[in-house]
């Protein structure tokens, strides 16, 4: 695991303690037991308390660090929507246009119906929308 250094680099200066906690301990010995818990399932756990508590700036770093950990963009979709019936349909609302933003690199891929693979493509209203039928044009979600 790469050594993090964000609790310095942003509070250095108003809160060396909790820096030094942040980047030494949190990240320099939790994170880092990998023979315990991979960084994929820590970020993952890490996730879905984040989008629980609803602390959206935090949880977008942890998409991002997700990312790199190797958790999918289908998987932090699925987590969103599993936490979104414990912790708040609102908070999920709030956490899938941050996994866009953080996967915006990504084509999103579809089976049929949408981007939650429900029911069957409804053809007659395609072109309304900016990608028509085809959707494996599209790069983001239509809120994007």
């Amino acid at each position: 695991m790469e050594k993090q250094t964000a609790g310095r680099e942003n509070l250095g200066k108003l809160a060396p303690k909790f820096a030094e906690l942040n980047d030494d301990v949190l990240f320099g010995e939790v994170w880092s037991r990998e023979d315990k818990l991979s960084l994929r399932d820590r970020s993952m756990i890490t996730i879905s308390a984040l989008m629980a508590q609803g602390l959206f700036p935090q949880l977008k770093s942890h998409f991002i660090m997700g990312k790199k950990h190797g958790v999918t963009k289908e998987e932090a979709v699925e987590i969103v929507t599993q936490i979104a019936f414990y912790s708040g349909w609102a908070k999920a609302w709030s956490a899938f246009p941050l996994i866009n933003e953080v996967y915006s690199d990504e084509i999103i891929e579809e089976i049929h119906g949408g981007a939650f693979g429900m029911g069957e493509p409804n053809v007659n209203f395609a072109q309304y929308f900016r990608c028509g039928y085809n959707t494996s044009k599209c790069k983001t979600l239509a809120w994007s």
